[in-house]
């Protein structure tokens, strides 16, 4: 029997819906030689099956060249076809002469164009990508209406531009046109306000969404991440599992973002069981996130895991391990991780530079770490270092008492006003005396951070180590005239299943006396002990019983650790987190207390991961 047009058009469309591609390229071939004539409705669902091929650019010029040759090169229907086919494989300039030679461009046109700037990923510059807000408004001028489709496409080029005001007036025109219920224009609207860090108007666009999809919830959970709201997030998250929704691999990726930062290793594990249980836990995206959860819990062991268990590694999953073994001490770990990593072929990225840059830093490879991994990371990488880059060389060569080179990096590395690099520089000059510089570099934080009270303080035990008494009266005399005040120190840590949290100076925490006695005996056999080696506890601070009890309020880290000592299990570790660095009597006398407790101490301030272990700690005491 023979096959009409409507036949052939039903078969090749039913590939095309299949998700077969291929097949419908050569049921396509099979039409033409058969001699049925080619129409736009073939034609069309033949180029938007191919804009799914990827690396199939002979494919997609042989249906260009069909296209022209059956007269259908003129054709809005297929012309949008061709546009989104080439937009979608990174064919942008082929995309823009196919849209310009369409007569008459309707809005389907116009979206399709729109939508190819949206989806060229991260290389193109803002102002390539931008040519869509041009393009949106042209569209305006004409006084068509905009699909809901464009909206999306136009939103996610702001939030990939960062055009917040742009986005905002765009967000107009949606109210204007009646589509503020489109869940997927309200993802694209709460990603945007979330790049700005306006997470309030985020919740706003969530919460006037009526149909919220995983999409919503996920992209909601990520803007309170992202503004490190995090307890917002996990709440978020378990009233999303509370109205029966079904979290996908990104949902749980942006929790454990939430998790780590929040550093409860109870509630990371629960999120990482039900990560096994709900079956996600094979998506590479859930692995490289739990990676970085346990090494921000200080659970290098659990991270290991983890990064052997994930089938399919990419580059974000060898970076993360990388970055663990550096931060907790491990640098050979790191080193030879690295190795492996370019054996094996993958690009190393700048996340990786990072972490050997720490590890060179922490086993004091000076030359190692500037010469070998900084220099080649731009020369042979291609790779522009950040902020954390820098700080790291300047780092590097802090440790190793290069203070000058230090500070001469610093003002040639284009970065010279970033406070974080000087910071880096003082902790060198603090380290190794060098009083001079250091209240130089605390002079040039003040300039840099006039509203910072770190940077008073900084000066303030400066100015009074090197005996300039009245410069340091004078430094505390403008931070109290300026309304500034010192931070509370705060400690917390998960026990229980229950979050305590301990601040400097106060002695109202639950279980005060209970704690307060258990570390006082702690600190008697401690000093029992060094006595007989030589070394006086109490000349850490602790002169005597009064003093003693000074001391014991105003560390809240110490109290976290008594807690611990008293409530976990004699094999497991202690983990404390700290708002603020840890002082010195803190970090000695915890030092003591992991040799005569035989057990790990883990105590996490803003900079460092301490790992304190038989009487050592892994900062190797420069931090």
């Amino acid at each position: 029997e023979e096959r009409d047009e409507a036949s052939w058009n039903l078969l090749l469309s039913a590939y095309v819906r299949m998700g077969w591609p291929e097949v419908a390229v050569h049921v396509l071939v099979w039409m033409h030689r058969s001699g049925v004539k080619l129409d736009s409705f073939a034609l069309g669902g033949i180029l938007k099956a191919c804009s799914e091929l990827q690396g199939s650019e002979d494919v997609r010029r042989m249906l260009h060249g069909c296209v022209v040759k059956v007269g259908l090169d003129l054709d809005m229907f297929v012309g949008s076809a061709m546009v989104d086919m080439y937009a979608k494989n990174g064919g942008l300039e082929e995309a823009i002469k196919v849209f310009d030679c369409i007569p008459n461009q309707n809005a389907v046109v116009y979206g399709a164009m729109i939508a190819g700037f949206a989806r060229l990923g991260n290389d193109p510059c803002p102002e390539v990508r931008i040519e869509a807000v041009r393009l949106f408004s042209e569209l305006l001028r004409m006084g068509v209406k905009p699909s809901r489709f464009t909206f999306k496409s136009v939103l996610e080029v702001c939030n990939l531009t960062n055009a917040v005001h742009c986005g905002r007036l765009i967000h107009a025109h949606v109210i204007f046109n009646g589509f503020q219920d489109d869940e997927f224009i309200a993802n694209a609207l709460i990603n945007l306000y979330s790049q700005a860090r306006s997470v309030s108007d985020s919740l706003r666009c969530f919460q006037m969404t009526p149909r919220q999809d995983v999409v919503t919830w996920t992209s909601m959970i990520t803007a309170f991440a992202h503004d490190e709201n995090f307890d917002k997030a996990l709440g978020l998250f378990l009233e999303f599992l509370s109205v029966g929704k079904e979290p996908d691999q990104f949902t749980l990726s942006s929790v454990m973002t939430a998790c780590a930062a929040l550093s409860l290793p109870a509630t990371c594990k629960q999120i990482h069981c039900y990560t096994v249980k709900s079956g996600l836990g094979q998506f590479t995206v859930c692995g490289n996130s739990q990676i970085s959860m346990y090494r921000n819990i200080g659970d290098v062991e659990a991270s290991k895991k983890t990064f052997e268990q994930i089938t399919c590694l990419d580059i974000f999953s060898w970076s993360a391990m990388v970055l663990s073994y550096a931060v907790h001490g491990h640098e050979g770990e790191a080193l030879v991780l690295l190795e492996k990593m370019k054996d094996c072929g993958v690009v190393i990225n700048d996340i990786a530079f990072l972490a050997v840059l720490i590890a060179c830093s922490q086993q004091g490879l000076a030359d190692e770490g500037f010469s070998r991994h900084y220099e080649s990371m731009v020369s042979d990488y291609g790779c522009s270092p950040n902020t954390k880059h820098k700080a790291c060389v300047v780092d590097l060569l802090g440790r190793v008492g290069k203070m000058s080179e230090a500070e001469d990096f610093i003002m040639g590395s284009g970065s010279e006003n970033d406070p974080i690099l000087w910071h880096a520089l003082l902790r060198a000059c603090r380290i190794h005396g060098d009083k001079e510089r250091g209240i130089k570099t605390g002079e040039k934080l003040m300039e840099l951070e006039p509203f910072a009270v770190t940077s008073y303080v900084v000066l303030y035990n400066l100015y009074m180590d090197a005996g300039k008494i009245s410069l340091a009266m004078k430094t505390r005399g403008l931070m109290r005239e300026r309304g500034m005040s010192k931070e509370a120190g705060i400690s917390w840590a998960e026990f229980g299943g229950s979050i305590h949290h301990f601040t400097d100076g106060n002695n109202s925490c639950p279980h005060n006396n209970a704690i307060h006695a258990r570390l006082e005996e702690l600190l008697v056999s401690v000093k029992q002990k060094t006595e007989r080696g030589g070394t006086d506890i109490w000349e850490l601070g602790f002169q005597s019983r009064k003093d003693g009890e000074i001391s014991l309020a105003r560390h809240g880290e110490l109290l976290g650790v008594a807690l611990g000592l008293c409530t976990l299990p004699s094999a497991a570790p202690v983990t404390v987190m700290k708002n603020q660095r840890i002082s010195w009597e803190s970090h000695e006398t915890l030092k003591l207390l992991s040799a005569r407790e035989n057990r790990g101490i883990i105590v996490r301030d803003p900079t460092h991961f301490h790992r304190f272990d038989q009487g050592s700690c892994s900062c190797r005491d420069y931090w």
